[in-house]
């Protein structure tokens, strides 16, 4: 879909699903930018995956850079809940970031997702932004981000605020 947006000289927007390898370009190009304004030119994607017979069946994806990584998302099936795949798919991705010199984590997810489930790993919520209306008001449901300061002390993970 073409929009009749003018964004100066002869662009135009073309409003898409995430066209192959564009994202991946932006990401790259931001990635320079950071790097050239802060410094650190440690970026890296994260991905992390739960494997059964049949191929994948729930993962993680995230980065790091500059001593944080950050969750985007971690999925596992309805039926596969409860069992504690998502607490070691967790457990997996920190210690990755650990492993790459990070000290935060940080993530969202919304008020009918998991904000709980991170809580009982010790994230604390840093913030929320409300969802539209649209959203199914009743009750009201909001974006709920979260972090925590990852580091060991005798062996034992810990999170807190420094």
């Amino acid at each position: 879909m073409v929009c009749d947006l003018v964004l100066g000289l002869a662009a135009r927007a073309v409003v898409n699903e995430a066209s192959e390898g564009l994202r991946e370009r932006f990401n790259e190009e931001i990635n320079a930018f950071h790097v050239a304004a802060t410094g650190p030119a440690d970026g890296r994607l994260l991905g992390i995956t739960a494997r059964e017979k049949g191929g994948e069946c729930a993962g993680l994806f995230g980065w790091t850079w500059g001593g944080c990584g950050y969750i985007e998302v971690l999925w596992v099936p309805t039926d596969q809940r409860g069992r504690g795949l998502g607490g070691r798919l967790l457990a997996a991705a920190e210690q990755e970031i650990r492993r790459r010199g990070c000290d935060q984590v940080a993530l969202s997810t919304h008020s009918f997702q998991a904000p709980g489930f991170y809580a009982r790993f010790g994230y604390q919520e840093c913030g929320r932004t409300g969802l539209p209306a649209r959203a199914r008001p009743d009750p009201p449901r909001q974006a709920v981000q979260l972090t925590g300061w990852l580091w060991r002390v005798g062996g034992t993970k810990q999170f807190g605020w420094p």
